[in-house]
């Protein structure tokens, strides 16, 4: 294998651009005996990985069925949910509902009562007025 090719595979590789067979091709010169002695510092590195690739986990994972509580205890929390928007949204618009109508009904008693002071002006000047025509009309 020529030393300058595995050079430049090394950069590659350190640098994330090599592809599955150069890889390879490290591995494979990393396993042999005989390394360049400047290279050597990188061999424990892919002897560490060509021996955890072998592993593997050969341990009995159980599986419970505990899924199912966690289920319906997040259908019981969507369902709580929208019930406490729908009719959280509804008990709002009801209190904004009864104060628009406390607030028309202060408008309106202020308004009769302003009306019935202008209705008793006008009963002064109906008063004014007859008393107008009868001296007009007497003379």
């Amino acid at each position: 294998m020529a030393l300058d090719n595995i050079e430049k595979l090394l950069e590659k590789y350190f640098e994330a651009t090599t592809s599955v067979e150069e890889e390879k091709v490290l591995r494979t010169y990393f396993s042999q005996d005989s390394v360049a002695p400047h290279l050597e510092q990188y061999r424990p590195m892919f002897v560490f990985f060509a021996e955890a690739k072998k592993e593997r986990f050969t341990r009995q994972v159980p599986l419970k069925s505990k899924t199912r509580l966690y289920q319906w205890i997040s259908v019981a929390a969507v369902a709580l949910l929208s019930f406490s928007l729908y009719f959280g949204n509804e008990y709002r618009e009801q209190k904004e509902a009864e104060y628009a109508y406390q607030e028309t009904k202060k408008a309106f008693e202020l308004l009769a009562e302003n009306f019935g002071r202008g209705t008793e002006k006008v009963a002064y000047l109906k008063e004014f007025e007859n008393a107008k025509q009868k001296i007009y009309n007497n003379n």
